[in-house]
């Protein structure tokens, strides 16, 4: 019955629902014990040849009025029980699903995507079942089976009573051998459906490469060996759960054996009559439910238990980054100042950066240049704060960057990774996302700024298109200036590019380019790119290898030094001028 207390916070933040719930259907178990009494009473009645008309309709009113109060007690308990339950999964899905926004890039790196919606699908669907069917349960088999053994007592014999009862304590043995061992089956249950969910998603994300490569078979294969790993393990789980019905069966069976010697020896002794043994044998009968319950309320607890610690667990996690109580929130401007000694990234051994160093004054644009791997994507993330465990300083305007909100920070920033995301909705409200009352206008000025306007109109229905799931229906050229447009429509003081013109050709790079420096004179920009035209017009170009700044000057400096930067470019000018694609097997 752990999970009960683990949940006690809820229980006490919606005590007065369950209060009403609990005697709703103390009501209902109550009028359950007349029929059976009543059947008993008309037996005797009929027995003794004593019913008459007028007692026929009294009982039987009796009856209606029974049924229609259980009526009412039963709407009640299913609306506030079944309302607490809801009430539950609402709050735990909004602080799931909020907890996961908070949390860094650490954290998605440890939990696999499908992992992440087994909890916040299968598991949340758990815990729901213990505060719905879980309390229902627990207590309807007390009330329905403390009432009902009260009722056999006072109206049908004690001693009968305590004899019928006497198989009952090896329910609660059972229980407790199975109830253990399905806490652990249901622990691996849970966890396999999280490796299926994983598979799932996986191969679902990557099916166009699965099938480029010719490994829709070697997949499936793949696929079906976890479902059947999945199987076997719930297999172990309905065979321990499926142990508990016919162990009831075998007590409700002993139960009515003993009632019906002990029961008829005692009619035939005078005892008790034969409408009392009546009563009592139909109140066994009602005394069946909680005794299955029991199995039932097993299944569930467990399951439940299995499915809280899971997303407690997750819950439980911390965010590396951490916002100061002091925190400013207010949108950021001035000099960027960029001074960290080392940075390695959390279970890594190796040191991604050494020595950055560099300022970069408002209004000004820095390029970031080299090889795959050389680092320029971290230099990026350290300064978006994915990351502060680094040795150094990062400043901007006059305040270290750990002193904004992340909300602060990042509402100054517009971001374009080097992997688009797009969101299953329309060209409009892709490129809005961030600021969702942005009108035709401000949407047609950021789309024409990304030399995507063009291609929009060309559209079936232009900025009303749908794009698909992740942008599915749309070129990578496209995908690339629509992230664009959605970060410039933000007017953000600072806009990063990373690697994000990449899909463009080389006329629409120069372009948008000449967009940016029209329309961003005063702002802050940067970009990292392999392709060296991209960054050519930069105020400074950094070329960072193995982590460090190994060049750095204008694009004209560079050139003059003769070194990697140099022979980038003329290698990128030569596949330009034969009509190949640029030279990338030495830049990211």
């Amino acid at each position: 019955m752990g999970i009960f207390k683990k949940l006690g916070w809820f229980f006490k933040q919606e005590k007065k629902r369950y209060i009403a719930g609990i005697l709703f259907l103390l009501v209902a178990d109550i009028a359950g014990l007349v029929p059976p009494r009543v059947i008993g009473i008309l037996a005797d009645l009929m027995n003794d040849r004593k019913l008459s008309l007028n007692l026929l309709f009294t009982w039987v009113g009796l009856l209606l009025g029974a049924a229609i109060v259980q009526y009412i007690s039963r709407y009640g308990w299913r609306n506030m029980i079944w309302g607490g339950a809801a009430t539950l999964e609402r709050e735990l899905r909004s602080r799931l699903f909020g907890h996961f926004l908070k949390m860094d890039e650490t954290f998605f790196q440890r939990h696999r995507t499908g992992d992440l919606m087994a909890h916040a699908t299968n598991d949340l669907n758990a815990i729901q079942n213990v505060a719905g069917s879980g309390i229902l349960t627990f207590f309807d088999s007390i009330l329905t089976g403390g009432t009902t053994i009260i009722a056999m007592m006072i109206f049908v014999d004690w001693r009968l009573t305590l004899v019928a009862l006497i198989p009952m304590p090896l329910l609660a043995v059972s229980a407790r051998v199975l109830g253990s061992r399905l806490h652990r089956a249901f622990g691996e249950s849970q966890a396999a459906f999280s490796r299926l969910n994983d598979k799932t998603q996986e191969s679902v994300s990557g099916i166009k490469v699965i099938k480029t490569f010719g490994q829709a078979d070697e997949d499936i294969d793949d696929f079906e060996k976890i479902v059947d790993r999945t199987i076997d393990i719930n297999r172990k789980v309905y065979r321990i759960d499926s142990l508990f019905d016919p162990t009831t069966s075998l007590i409700i069976g002993l139960t009515y054996a003993i009632t019906i010697i002990y029961g008829g020896w005692l009619v035939t002794t005078s005892t008790i009559t034969l409408g009392q043994l009546i009563s009592f044998v139909s109140y066994i009968g009602t005394l069946v439910w909680p005794m299955f319950a029991i199995g039932r309320l097993f299944n569930v607890i467990e399951r439940g238990n299995a499915s809280y610690d899971r997303v407690y667990e997750l819950l439980g996690e911390k965010s590396l980054i951490k916002e100061k109580s002091n925190a400013t929130d207010h949108l950021i401007a001035g000099d960027i100042s960029y001074h960290v000694a080392s940075f390695t990234y959390p279970d890594d051994e190796e040191t991604s950066l050494r020595q950055i160093d560099f300022d970069l004054g408002a209004g000004k644009t820095l390029g970031l240049v080299g090889r795959v791997g050389a680092g320029k994507t971290t230099i990026l993330k350290l300064l978006l704060r994915e990351f502060d465990n680094y040795d150094g300083e990062i400043k901007i305007g006059v305040k270290n960057v750990k002193d904004y909100t992340l909300e602060g920070l990042l509402s100054s920033i517009g971001y374009v990774p080097q992997d688009n995301f797009l969101f299953s909705t329309t060209v409009r409200d892709n490129i809005r996302f961030a600021s969702m009352d942005k009108d035709q206008d401000e949407v047609e000025s950021a789309a024409k700024q990304s030399a995507i306007h063009e291609d929009i109109q060309g559209f079936s229905r232009q900025y009303d298109t749908l794009v698909g799931e992740k942008g599915v229906s749309l070129s990578g050229g496209q995908k690339q200036r629509l992230a664009i447009s959605r970060a410039l429509i933000t007017l953000p003081e600072i806009l990063i590019l990373d690697d994000a013109l990449s899909a463009v050709d080389a006329k629409t790079e120069a372009e948008i380019l000449t967009n940016l420096k029209a329309d961003r004179h005063q702002k802050t920009t940067i970009i990292s790119s392999h392709r060296l035209s991209g960054v050519m017009n930069a105020d400074e170009i950094l070329v960072i290898d193995e982590g460090r700044i190994v060049e750095r000057g204008t694009h004209e400096q560079l050139l003059t030094l003769n070194g990697w930067y140099a022979e980038m470019w003329r290698r990128q000018q030569l596949a330009a001028q034969l009509g190949v694609g640029g030279a990338e097997d030495g830049a990211e």
